[in-house]
């Protein structure tokens, strides 16, 4: 399996490249990674396609759609409601904080956690030429998360979690800083089925720095992903599949050099399980302490 380090170097590179393209005025591209180039969108940039109402976007720089890789709408599954506090893990460009500010109007927040400096630069240009004020951008990791326990309403995070290396600490982290009441909202990458035991195209997924900065070598089961929520002390769990992927979105014309040894049927069989969906929950449990928490004591 690879190593934390490693995996994290991976992503801030491929993460922080695109948004850089971005800020420096070019297109959203992360070429040299063959899920992610061609005529055709594909890997992230395929997941992120018509995932947004066009008066959704209204009034908002072309930046933050640009730096967005989602695979769904959180801001839309949370129900954000006047006056709430929200978090969102991997907050990339800020688009889906920027609407979920919009959401919860002036009296409630939205703070975006990332751990890209590039990404929390262009974070920050996206809220301030869309006008909105009450949101943050926060340096920090998805596994230790840097707030104190029971201070937001909401957790929403966009096809980020499956980057993480240890998503059992990811859930626990969310849970600690919900207040009593809480409730998350994930759009996800998931696998329909899970990977298959003992075979050569699970092990490459799962070892490939690559495939885990493209969304998929770090994926959960539809039935994991509920199982860890669970774990947790989530309940409600629902698991809604949005959009199916085809090994093409996935991998792109030129597959990459994990891919290209392994049987092409077989791989075509085991991609065709991947798919977007959007998993919410909400708090079974109690923290043990609320605290107040606001982006002027950080």
């Amino acid at each position: 399996m690879i190593g934390r380090e490693d995996l994290a170097q991976t992503i801030r590179d491929r993460y922080g490249a695109r948004a850089a393209a971005v800020l420096q005025g070019g297109a959203a591209s992360c070429c040299g990674d063959s899920s992610c180039c061609g005529d055709a969108p594909t890997g992230a940039n395929a997941f992120s396609e018509g995932l947004y109402l066009v008066e959704e976007l209204d009034g908002l720089p072309l930046r933050s759609a640009l730096g967005t890789l989602g695979c769904g709408n959180p801001a839309a599954l949370s129900e954000l409601r006047p006056g709430e506090t929200v978090l969102d893990l991997g907050s990339g460009g800020g688009l889906d904080v920027i609407l979920g500010g919009r959401r919860v109007g002036p009296s409630g927040h939205v703070y975006g956690l990332d751990s890209t400096d590039e990404m929390l630069e262009l974070a920050w240009r996206n809220a301030a030429d869309a006008g909105v004020g009450n949101v943050s951008f926060i340096k920090g990791d998805m596994e230790d998360i840097p707030i104190p326990d029971g201070c937001v309403d909401v957790v929403m995070s966009n096809c980020v979690i499956n980057l993480a290396r240890d998503k059992r600490r990811v859930f626990r982290e969310m849970r600690r800083v919900l207040r009593p009441t809480g409730r998350v909202a994930i759009a996800d990458i998931v696998i329909r089925g899970g990977l298959p035991r003992q075979s050569p195209i699970s092990d490459a997924l799962r070892n490939d720095p690559a495939a885990w900065g493209s969304c998929i070598g770090g994926a959960m089961s539809d039935a994991e992903y509920p199982q860890r929520l669970r774990e947790a002390g989530f309940s409600d769990v629902t698991v809604e599949i949005l959009r199916e992927h085809t090994l093409e979105e996935l991998l792109g014309q030129e597959f990459p050099a994990w891919a290209q040894a392994l049987d092409p049927g077989e791989l075509r069989h085991v991609m065709s399980r991947f798919a977007s969906a959007l998993i919410g929950a909400r708090l079974t449990t109690t923290p043990d302490a609320e605290e107040t928490w606001s982006a002027s004591s950080h």
